[in-house]
């Protein structure tokens, strides 16, 4: 492949179509963050309940992203994108039936397998098919749609909730479903993987576990997992939150939601300029630069009090907390060789998850024991600043360095 391969049509419709199920898995997860704000109204729900719901579907990740990662890497990306993509729209459709708490929260955590696992395996898909010269731009372009499923989410929560409830948010979720017939046809699996194919589907999970901490991959495992951790742990302690934590600032439900929608538009331009830096000035520098900037953003968030400086400091926190997940989904890939790359891939973003996991249960938790919003937000900027220094300290760069067979 030459440098220009990135605006030949077959790979521009492979960023395309893989974008789409990205932008439907985004949907799926931001949907969720509206849906809670609705349903602590018709369920009476405590915020440790909002919690643990939203919560769930990170734990359901934390599986999905370890068990897909490897499978990737025994049966192939494509495959394993499909798979994973019919799980999740299937179970976010059968959600809107829920008619009880737990059976949400069940419903929940399947999607979340289904969420957990398709996120990896795109990027690495992606990651393997792009000439090296432009390998980063691509990731972080194919990480944009999720600012696309986010937009998707906040304009259906705004419309049509209020109008129809909650049910048709999760029918409309259940659409991808249909996309994945034509996803079969429309994607093919690497050229990187299928020239591997065989060593990387002959090596068992144990095999490959012990060899992502090897001498030489050892260094990395710790600063992605590290990182995964940081910037997961703040973005769904954060975002999933917005909603209600506007709420609690004393915003009625609708117009939370509209804010929150205006919040959401500026990850699109955190996004593309990221994809800019990466291949300007390298990975390490994108992480770093608006890791530290989303900090700053989290702890203005947390002290604003006017509408004004909220969605001043929610459009800061947009903008460069994605930019920063662009940049992280474009990295871990190409710091491990094909054998194991999925798996690798895949045991970061799990352990990444297991901050999802822990982050809306304790915000729920610190808010029903009335702890103020400004210290929660202070907390975030600690932990996003963790993830940063690891990246200086640990971290190495690999833009223009080609994959690892």
């Amino acid at each position: 492949m030459n440098e220009a391969s990135l605006m030949k049509p077959k790979t521009r419709k492979l960023i395309f179509s893989a974008g789409l199920s990205w932008l439907f898995d985004a949907m799926d997860v931001g949907i969720i963050s509206f849906i809670v704000t609705a349903l602590t109204l018709e369920w009476k729900l405590s915020p440790q309940d909002v919690g643990i719901l939203t919560s769930v579907n990170s734990i359901g990740m934390v599986f999905g992203a370890a068990g897909a990662g490897y499978l990737a890497d025994k049966f192939g990306r494509k495959k394993v994108l499909l798979w994973t993509l019919l799980v999740f729209s299937v179970a976010s459709g059968l959600s809107a039936l829920a008619s009880s708490f737990w059976v949400l929260c069940l419903l929940r955590f399947i999607t979340g397998v289904g969420l957990g696992g398709e996120l990896p395996v795109a990027s690495t898909l992606v990651s393997e098919s792009v000439h090296v010269s432009q390998r980063g731009r691509a990731v972080v372009l194919l990480e944009s749609f999720w600012a696309g499923g986010w937009l998707a989410a906040a304009l259906i929560s705004y419309f049509l909730i209020p109008a129809y409830g909650w049910q048709i948010a999760f029918v409309i979720g259940a659409l991808p479903a249909l996309y994945a017939l034509y996803l079969r046809r429309a994607i093919d699996d690497s050229p990187v993987y299928e020239s591997n194919r065989a060593r990387a589907a002959s090596r068992s999970f144990a095999g490959k576990l012990a060899s992502i901490w090897t001498r030489e991959h050892s260094r990395s495992t710790i600063m992605l997992w590290i990182l995964w951790f940081t910037v997961v742990f703040s973005y769904y302690g954060m975002f999933l939150w917005l909603p209600s934590v506007m709420h609690l600032k004393g915003f009625s439900m609708i117009k939370s939601f509209e804010y929150v929608l205006i919040m959401t538009i500026a990850q699109l331009p955190g996004y593309f300029t990221a994809a800019y830096f990466i291949e300007k000035f390298g990975r390490k520098f994108v992480m770093i630069t608006y890791l530290v900037l989303t900090a700053v953003s989290a702890a203005w968030f947390g002290n604003a009090e006017t509408a004004g400086s909220l969605i001043a400091a929610g459009i800061c926190l947009s903008f460069f907390n994605l930019g920063a997940w662009g940049g992280l989904y474009a990295y871990t890939p190409e710091l491990y060789p094909t054998s194991v790359r999925s798996t690798g891939v895949g045991l970061a973003t799990s352990v990444g998850r297991i901050g999802g996991v822990i982050a809306p249960f304790l915000v729920g938790y610190l808010v029903q024991r009335h702890v103020e919003i400004n210290v929660i937000f202070i907390m975030f900027f600690v932990i996003i600043l963790i993830g940063a220094l690891g990246v200086l300290f640990l971290g190495k760069e690999t833009k223009g360095k080609m994959l690892a067979d």
